[in-house]
């Protein structure tokens, strides 16, 4: 059975920072692509970073230079450490797998959510200015 269990979220001021995990179970982690998305209020869920099976990572536009995205396989956890942190940031964050047992996972974009079958519960993170 697949688990994916986010961790770290709260409440911060404009420009801090803030650290997200995503604790993984019940698949081969290291084939997956893992991503973070985020929805907020009345708003779609959007992709903000994602990293592939080689390592290789990619950021949408709205949070390059301020997110890094990483994961340690031996203990199947991702991360998002987030930083110069906007008020525009507040959501819901989301950890998703994108995972194929047949083959390894590689991704050019992030991506939309419907292109990752595996889902965390959310954690929230709350920006305020």
């Amino acid at each position: 059975q697949v688990q994916l269990v986010e961790s770290g979220g709260g409440s911060v001021q404009a420009g801090g920072s803030l650290s997200l995990s995503c604790s993984a179970s019940g698949y081969q982690y290291s084939t997956a692509c893992m991503a973070w998305f985020r929805q907020a209020p009345g708003k779609e869920r959007e992709g903000v970073a994602v990293i592939d099976s080689d390592g290789a990572t990619i950021y949408s536009d709205s949070v390059k230079g301020r997110f890094t995205i990483s994961q340690d396989n031996a203990k199947r956890t991702l991360y998002l450490q987030m930083s110069s942190l906007k008020p525009e940031d507040t959501a819901m964050y989301y950890c998703a797998a994108r995972y194929n047992p047949l083959m390894r996972c590689k991704r050019k974009v992030v991506g939309g959510p419907s292109e990752y079958n595996y889902w965390g519960q959310g954690t929230q993170v709350t920006v305020s200015s």
